[in-house]
């Protein structure tokens, strides 16, 4: 579990796993933190946080360890390096920093690069499917004092989230959304109309599975609130949970807790209204507005 408060910059999901595979060669050659920390003239704590993506990771620093583990292959090396460089920079959405949270640096990276985007929402229409305008109303509810350039800076980071859904291999994003969502006006019958008119098409998206939980179906797994789980095409990388509050976000990689999301979103994904009615509730729903 990594609490997004703690700092130490949001990790790519490329440095995660570069972390990971130099756990890996550690732990193969019979080596403590204690011991490659000593190769580094570094403390153990060091290259623990370097596995763990909790800091950037150096060259030298990767070039040295590659040698005390036994990677004495030169084109081996060089691809590592190549890795490790690609890892240090910034992501596209590194030209937000002035607008985005760093917990939310890291759920971007982690969206990006996921092949499967999974998704529990009770209050809102979820990022990768808000219009401009109700995008604009969401957060302008959630931060009523910000200036207006920041909202509208907020809205193009948003906007440009939702690009990985046009990719030439788009994630599958699949969404169970709470009919709250869509009995709570926001930004006004017009804009309501045309968020749901954008449901409607998404939901034809051949990568995209809308759900829709209805008041009638009583209570279910997740009424405790909003939560993503990610999973990628990356052995190295395990399924990730993002559980969101009002200052930050925690994110679960341990299977225990993962497996706990999942059972509560296949369970609710049971007890939802299946995808082939979605485009039915949502079309009835509209003509209530």
């Amino acid at each position: 579990m990594v609490d997004s408060r703690s700092g130490g910059g949001a990790p790519t999901v490329l440095r995660v796993v570069l972390g990971r595979r130099l756990q890996h060669l550690r732990e193969k050659c019979g080596l403590s933190y204690e011991e490659a920390g000593q190769a580094l003239d570094v403390t153990h704590a060091t290259v623990r946080r370097m596995e763990k993506a909790e800091v950037g990771l150096k060259v030298l620093y990767v070039e040295k360890l590659l040698h005390t583990y036994g990677v004495t292959d030169q084109s081996e090396v060089e691809q590592f390096i190549a890795l490790v460089r690609q890892a240090n920079q910034p992501g596209w959405w590194h030209r937000y920093r002035d607008v985005l949270p760093e917990w939310f640096s890291a759920f971007v990276s982690l969206e990006s690069e996921s092949h499967v985007i999974r998704a529990y929402e009770p209050h809102y229409v979820p990022g990768l499917l808000q219009t401009e305008e109700y995008a604009r109303a969401v957060l302008r509810a959630g931060m009523p004092h910000v200036p207006e350039e920041e909202i509208r800076r907020q809205v193009a980071l948003r906007r440009e989230r939702q690009a990985i859904l046009e990719r030439e291999e788009p994630p599958m994003l699949w969404v169970v959304m709470d009919e709250t969502v869509l009995r709570r006006s926001l930004g006004g019958p017009e804009v309501m109309r045309e968020q749901i008119d954008a449901l409607i098409e998404s939901a034809r998206h051949p990568q995209v599975r809308l759900q829709i939980m209805p008041f009638s179906v009583g209570p279910h797994p997740a009424m405790y609130g909003p939560f993503h789980l990610f999973r990628f095409p990356i052995d190295e990388l395990p399924d990730v949970a993002c559980a969101e509050s009002l200052v930050g976000a925690v994110y679960f990689d341990q299977r225990d807790d993962v497996t706990t999301f999942l059972e509560a979103l296949d369970r609710m994904c049971a007890q939802a209204a299946p995808v082939s009615r979605t485009e039915t509730i949502l079309s009835a729903m509209r003509k209530e507005i």
